[in-house]
């Protein structure tokens, strides 16, 4: 059977407020995508804490694409250490900022198309600028909201990609914005991707396990 969308949607609202939130859903109440940008490019292959952190301390100092681009590299390096490929990000960084400058006025892209020609910025964090840094409907899909989402049985599929766009047919559009929100805390802290907490988990009786070995 199934999984009932609708109902697992409404269940996790409820267990949400239990689980910390994501820090690009935080950096996103300040309504700014420019923060939210910068905020998800330290946040890939990088705990939220370390890139909680980072996040504030590299804001505090520069606020605004060209307020980055006065920053050298090894500046940017030592404000996010020690999120993952720090070198690499703050590189990353400049590159965007230089082409944010130059191409759109300084301002963040609400195009799905002109985000993902932006360096290195690729589905993932394409759709969450525009979910959370412009209300725009956009599902992103991370390792925890593409494993949950094939646990449940809401999707069959191998890859991010094929979540993403399979998502898009069967999710109702109302709750794209906040899918990976409610999924991500959930993911790191109830429905592992080893041993999940079945046992404690709300929506066990409906849950398929598909490729859950052992639980907990």
């Amino acid at each position: 059977m199934k999984a009932p969308i609708n109902k697992i949607i409404e269940m996790l609202k409820e267990i949400y407020p239990s689980l910390q939130e994501p820090i690009v859903t935080e950096v996103a109440r300040e309504g700014n995508p420019f923060f939210v940008l910068i905020s998800t490019i330290l946040s890939l292959r990088t705990k939220d804490k370390t890139t909680k952190e980072a996040t504030h301390r590299l804001l505090s100092v520069a606020k605004t694409p060209q307020e980055m681009l006065n920053l050298s590299a090894e500046k940017i390096s030592q404000l996010i250490y020690p999120v993952g490929f720090y070198n690499v990000k703050a590189k990353n960084i400049l590159k965007v900022c230089k082409i944010l400058v130059e191409k759109y006025n300084a301002q963040v892209p609400n195009k799905l198309e002109d985000l993902l020609n932006l360096p290195n910025v690729g589905r993932k964090t394409a759709n969450l600028v525009l979910s959370k840094g412009f209300n725009i409907p956009a599902i992103c899909v991370d390792i925890h909201v593409h494993r949950i989402s094939n646990r449940l049985g809401i999707v069959k599929t191998k890859t991010p990609t094929q979540t993403e766009f399979e998502l898009m047919k069967v999710l109702p559009k109302k709750y794209w914005i906040e899918y990976n929100d409610l999924l991500v805390p959930f993911g790191q802290n109830i429905c592992t991707p080893i041993s999940p907490f079945c046992s404690k988990c709300k929506l066990e009786s409906f849950c398929l396990k598909i490729g859950v070995k052992s639980s907990r």
